[in-house]
């Protein structure tokens, strides 16, 4: 299949599968590995796009589901599509919806046909696709666009903890009395395989947007090697490694991408969606991947959550009341060069001012792409100790990791 992007391989390390690689759309090009920015709904929230740029990002992510919903994709599409609505110039992806079939599980209901949710708008039902997915993103125009996938949970409910069996029980769908898993991951499995050669069909516009296929198989890395088999025997611009931080923990995570990424084809972008913390991203480079979105930054910066090289800041908390300190010293974010101390950020976040979710989010963003360009320098040098030296977080080799909340991965 000709594609819209081509994607060129410029180092690959000698110790690991990682690539510094580039990849030209008809939007502009992006270095890679690169960390995408989540603007679910045609924006970044509370980021204009020259600050968003500012942080050093070259592509960012919107999601179908979303714009569907509102202000729907004609809309956008008799506007000249996404790019010219949001004023974003660069490269975009969009994110079909499937995730949103999972995420969104006590309000739905999965066939063949597709997923049908009860909208969060106005309570109308609607009906996903594989055909109406394709065909919402080739109206709004993205230079990326991914395959609708049934995205089913990756670990079996019956392991979660008390509280979190409480919670599926009430929201029934999938989580309902005799589920079962394993049926669930192939019946997944096999459905996502079957809805690709729909989005195939029903993409409309090949010569300009990029279909990527969406690898699942939960924590089965058989299935998961199936997945790879079945979903790389369509050639596709590029492919993903979906049903990734949707309940299993760190290290589970870890060993799904290092069984997948390496099994994807070499000579395309490999992505991985929803991930994630900054040793998540490390292991997974290093595993060959080289596209990663993740909410968190944004998400985390609106709470008042500052990331740094040596871990999180909860500005919240009563000891930053009379810090002077900017967030990091050393980081280049419009909220460190100007000046404005932790004390300051506390005070905003306390006294509801937007601005302080607006300093930490853009801090957040260029947090993550300090981290991919230390990194891409790791590659190109094959160095990973200067790397680890500057980056605490990470821990030793990626491996010495803070607990995590695995739920708190993924955008709605």
């Amino acid at each position: 299949m000709s594609s819209p992007i081509r994607f060129t391989i410029l180092h690959e390390s000698a110790s690991t599968h990682a690539r510094v690689g580039r990849i030209d759309t008809p939007h502009g090009s992006f270095d890679t590995p690169a960390f995408m920015p989540v603007g679910s709904r045609a924006t970044v929230r509370g980021l204009t796009p020259d600050q968003i740029r500012a942080t050093g990002s070259q592509i960012i992510l919107s999601n179908a589901f979303h714009l569907m919903l509102r202000p729907g994709d004609d809309l956008i599409a008799r506007r000249g599509g996404v790019h010219r609505f949001m004023g974003w110039d660069g490269p975009m992806l969009t994110d079909s919806g499937g995730y949103q079939a999972y995420s969104m599980a006590d309000i739905n209901a999965i066939d063949e046909e597709g997923v049908t949710f009860k909208s969060f708008i106005d309570g109308a039902e609607v009906h996903l696709s594989p055909e109406r997915s394709i065909e919402v993103q080739n109206n709004l125009g993205a230079d990326i666009i991914m395959a609708f996938d049934d995205c089913p949970p990756s670990v079996d409910p019956q392991t979660f903890n008390e509280s979190r069996r409480r919670l599926a029980a009430q929201r029934g769908g999938p989580f309902e009395a005799g589920y079962d898993h394993a049926a669930r991951l192939a019946e997944a499995h096999e459905r996502t395989i079957r809805w690709l050669g729909r989005c195939v069909a029903a993409h409309r516009r090949p010569a300009e947007q990029a279909l990527f296929g969406i690898v699942q198989g939960g924590t089965d890395l058989d299935l998961r090697r199936a997945s790879v088999e079945a979903i790389c025997s369509i050639d596709l611009p590029g492919y993903a490694i979906g049903g990734v931080a949707v309940g299993e923990g760190p290290e589970q995570i870890r060993r799904v991408v290092e069984h997948t990424a390496p099994l994807l084809p070499p000579e395309k972008p490999r992505y991985l969606m929803g991930v994630g913390y900054e040793w998540d991203l490390l292991a997974a480079i290093r595993a060959g991947v080289d596209l990663f979105d993740c909410v968190l930054p944004t998400r985390n910066g609106r709470n008042g959550q500052a990331f740094t090289v040596r871990g999180r800041l909860h500005l919240r908390n009563a000891k930053y009341a009379e810090d002077d300190a900017e967030i990091e010293a050393g980081c280049d974010c419009p909220a460190c060069r100007g000046g404005f101390s932790r004390a300051y950020l506390r005070h905003l976040f306390m006294a509801g001012e937007m601005l302080g979710p607006t300093l930490l989010s853009v801090h957040n963003i260029r947090h993550f792409q300090r981290l991919l360009l230390d990194i891409r320098r790791a590659i190109r040098e094959d160095d990973w100790s200067l790397l680890l030296g500057s980056w605490p977080v990470l821990g030793a080799d990626g491996i010495d990791r803070p607990a995590v909340d695995a739920n708190n991965r993924r955008p709605m």
